[in-house]
């Protein structure tokens, strides 16, 4: 269901931008803009978390994961062009630069990398015109979450 539009301001940790009930509300003072948003609240009821999915204005679809309290613990991007991951990382955005400066030492270059920290992983990659990667709070996955969910 296309609910309206909003800027892209996922951010892991923080609270769902993409709720069906704020998005409706924007989009019916007239508010929203910036990107369509496809609201796809599916709810996993035996692990406790809804998924909401995006698509930005260049194509891009961002899913955000809530668990039961309410807080994003993940993000999954796919599509022609990288989203914004100084937005979508929120807080958590210079602790991934300094994991990026990290690989590019040991010689890792500028391809698809994946940083790997205690409290944040971010696996990014692909090409010009095809781009996917995942954002993920280890310590926030809800009991009976696997990694291989955040897709």
């Amino acid at each position: 269901m296309i609910l309206g539009a909003a800027p892209a301001q996922a951010v892991l940790g923080g609270a769902p931008t993409y709720s069906g009930t704020s998005v409706a509300a924007s989009a019916a003072s007239g508010s929203a803009s910036q990107a369509t948003v496809l609201t796809q609240r599916l709810s996993a009821a035996a692990v406790g978390y809804t998924v909401s999915a995006t698509t930005l204005p260049g194509g891009t679809i961002v899913r955000e994961y809530a668990g039961p309290t309410g807080t994003v613990f993940a993000i999954a991007w796919q599509g022609p062009v990288m989203p914004p991951l100084n937005t979508l990382l929120g807080t958590y955005f210079p602790s991934y630069l300094s994991g990026i400066d990290q690989l590019r030492a040991a010689g890792a270059g500028h391809g698809p990398g994946a940083v790997r920290q205690t409290g944040l992983v971010v696996e990014s990659g692909g090409h010009m015109g095809s781009f996917r990667g995942r954002a993920y709070l280890p310590q926030s996955l809800p009991q009976g979450v696997s990694t291989d969910d955040i897709q």
